[in-house]
């Protein structure tokens, strides 16, 4: 391996999810926090161990609906009551329950955008290639039967040397550096 090479990170594999979810827990109290764990499926427990905290994004959503209900509401009173006011089947001017169904429409519209862009934005995405990919033994068995651990070299904690012998400490075994794609 040529020292020319960038060093993108640092993945070890270990042997199932109960040393996963260990691994993660001590990853989370050293200190970690530009890492991840990957699993061919959902591991219970897996957030708390590795101390995600709880999405923002419902909140995000619930506040872009109800400003996609007031933009609703505010363009049909303002198109119906003071703009052009025409009486239509004897209902006032300000007729709320006639405008219900814009009303969830447009909210449900709203949402559904704030949740696929806000989906991307948390997720850090468009991320076209994840450094891990590199790894033979991971791409190998990652959708099978391999439980992984990632940590990349932007992390604050990051050492070439230390951070390999602590996967190591902690039960990680095929440990790889992840160089950069060349």
């Amino acid at each position: 391996m040529a020292q020319t090479e960038k060093i993108e990170g640092v993945v070890a594999q270990f042997e199932n999810p109960a040393t996963l979810i260990k691994a993660a827990q001590k990853m989370r109290d050293e200190g970690f926090r530009d890492w991840d764990t990957h699993s061919p499926f959902p591991v219970h427990g897996m957030d708390d161990a590795m101390g995600t905290p709880r999405t923002k994004l419902g909140w995000m959503v619930a506040m872009i609906a109800f400003c996609g209900t007031t933009g609703a509401y505010l363009l049909q009173w303002w198109t119906s009551a003071v703009d052009y006011p025409v009486v239509i089947s004897g209902k006032p001017f300000n007729s709320v329950p006639a405008w219900v169904p814009v009303m969830f429409e447009l909210s449900v519209l709203a949402a559904a955008f704030a949740s696929v862009i806000g989906m991307l934005a948390f997720n850090m995405l468009p991320r076209y290639n994840h450094p891990v990919f590199n790894s033979e033994n991971f791409v190998a068995k990652h959708m099978d039967d391999g439980f992984f651990v990632s940590v990349e070299a932007t992390d604050a904690k990051f050492d070439q040397e230390k951070t390999v012998e602590f996967l190591a400490s902690i039960g990680g075994s095929n440990i790889e550096l992840l160089l950069a794609d060349g």
